[in-house]
């Protein structure tokens, strides 16, 4: 059995990868491939907590296979499925619903903000982070990397953990741990640097840049970010300098360097101008080669499903294995019956 520790990583189809996805989680899911067990899901089944046009989800899932294989997630190195191709993660989700409290649920945070802004509430909405729980839990995943904004639904995933092995007296679950990448783990918008980078406002234009962003365009964005009236390059616990920031922040988590040296690059710049473009360059320079390898699978169908058609197998021989087991632990009759699964 492998040592590594098993990581699992989702992300929904909606929309397009943009930059701060790419920075935040998707960059690291490719440096970490090397040293974790990885399976790496698009998250389709999330994405109909919400109405979506079908034909368009459809596409946009197909697309974000593809986007994610461009940045260089490895089908021979790592798992990488669309979440409704395993029928595990949907029957996971029901048991662990009659395990989970309801007042759980209503204190996501997440859960009260969208509501909120909703005139009809669809149970998926609310149910969701059970359905994220089973995603986690399925594949005994040690490591969780997320945003902030989803680190609540993580400690949800082990409270439902926690609870699960103690009512069935057994380790079964192994309890994952949130992991907030280090770097850039919060890429601010272009237009407004208070304001996290995210697809909800990616419909305005200058907030964010799209990993399939023509050059002009990224160049475009930059110009037009918001800094502030110091024209100091440098790294600020200032508020008010939260553009300058995140411009820095961006370049630092393309190149890896320590702070010192990311303001030592633009030491000889004539101001905020030269920031903007300097940042601009790197970023077309850095998505460039993703762009190609993109346009190079969506060409080719064929290969495509080939490699979700390898993920999905690679995925469901854990999933169901472990849903069958949850099945077996909590009662129901299982067809060749199964054996309880515990926790290594």
């Amino acid at each position: 059995m492998s040592e590594k520790k098993v990581v699992f990583s989702g992300i929904q189809p909606t929309g397009t990868i943009h930059l701060g996805n790419y920075l935040g989680a998707v960059q690291g899911w490719v440096n970490r491939q090397d040293t974790k067990d990885n399976f790496f899901c698009v998250v389709d089944l999330h994405a109909l907590t919400v109405p979506q046009e079908p034909d368009l989800l459809r596409q946009q899932t197909r697309e974000l296979t593809a986007l994610l294989i461009a940045c260089g997630i490895d089908p021979d190195k790592s798992t990488l499925f669309i979440q409704s191709h395993v029928a595990a993660h949907a029957e996971a989700c029901w048991l662990l619903n009659c395990v989970t409290p309801l007042g759980w649920l209503h204190r996501m945070t997440q859960y009260k903000d969208k509501a909120a802004k909703q005139e009809s509430i669809l149970t998926g909405l609310l149910d969701y982070p059970v359905l994220m729980t089973g995603d986690i839990l399925l594949y005994d995943a040690h490591e969780v990397p997320v945003g902030d904004d989803q680190k609540q639904h993580v400690e949800l995933a082990r409270d439902i953990a926690i609870r699960f092995n103690n009512l069935y007296d057994s380790p079964f679950f192994v309890v994952p741990e949130v992991v907030i990448p280090p770097v850039a783990a919060r890429v601010m918008g272009l237009n407004d640097p208070a304001v996290k980078m995210s697809k909800s406002h990616s419909h305005i234009r200058g907030h964010a840049v799209a990993l399939l962003d023509e050059p002009k365009e990224i160049l475009r964005s930059f110009k037009k970010a918001v800094t502030d009236n110091h024209n100091e390059i440098a790294f600020s616990a200032d508020p008010e300098r939260a553009g300058v920031n995140n411009l820095l922040g961006i370049y630092k988590a393309i190149t890896g360097k320590p702070n010192d040296a990311v303001e030592a690059d633009f030491a000889n710049a004539r101001g905020y101008g030269d920031l903007k473009v300097g940042v601009a360059e790197l970023v077309i320079k850095t998505l460039a080669p993703i762009k190609a390898r993109y346009e190079q699978l969506i060409a080719d169908p064929a290969e495509l499903d080939r490699i979700l058609a390898q993920g999905a197998a690679q995925a469901n021989a854990v999933a169901a294995a472990k849903v069958d087991a949850m099945k077996h632990l909590m009662g129901l009759v299982v067809p060749g019956g199964a054996h309880v699964a515990s926790a290594e």
